[in-house]
């Protein structure tokens, strides 16, 4: 079975790689040294300081390797690649509810990038879903859990 692509722009790449970096070259040296001073406390069988540097230390070991198979298996969305007449990861876009009359601008980002509270929303979120590949203008539904949200597509530029 082969691993899923990831989506990513250049700066979700950028920040991927620093994160990385980060990871190996800095946090992985301080928790070996919170290791190494726990070990002088004694008996790290009853060594809460041990047992919780040990947990940090398996998350950020996990967090490389995750982070390693991303970057593995990404694909980077080049802004030559991007066309403002649809949408698709890597523009930004205007839509406004059909209901309420509120207007919304979402970067959409592969799911990697995903950070709705900056208005970064996956391709893959319902919102996203809905409106990848459609031309400004579009009136789309957005299945949501409390039922159907209509969305017009305002605009489409680069990011």
């Amino acid at each position: 079975m082969s691993d899923k692509e990831v989506i990513l722009t250049p700066d979700g790449l950028k920040r991927l790689e620093e994160e990385l970096e980060n990871l190996k070259s800095v946090k992985r040296r301080e928790v070996a040294e919170r290791i190494k001073v726990a070990i002088g406390y004694g008996d790290i069988s009853e060594n809460s300081e041990y047992e919780d540097a040990k947990n940090e230390q398996a998350f950020i070991e996990g967090r490389i390797i995750t982070l390693e198979k991303m970057l593995r298996n990404a694909r980077i969305i080049n802004s030559d690649e991007i066309d403002t007449e649809t949408v698709s990861v890597g523009v930004t876009v205007t839509v406004e509810d059909m209901e309420f009359g509120d207007i919304m601008e979402y970067t959409i980002v592969g799911t990697a990038e995903s950070d709705p509270l900056n208005n970064k929303i996956s391709n893959e979120s319902p919102v996203g879903k809905a409106i990848i590949g459609k031309k400004k203008g579009a009136v789309v539904d957005v299945n949501v859990p409390a039922g159907v949200i209509q969305y017009k597509i305002i605009d489409i530029k680069m990011k």
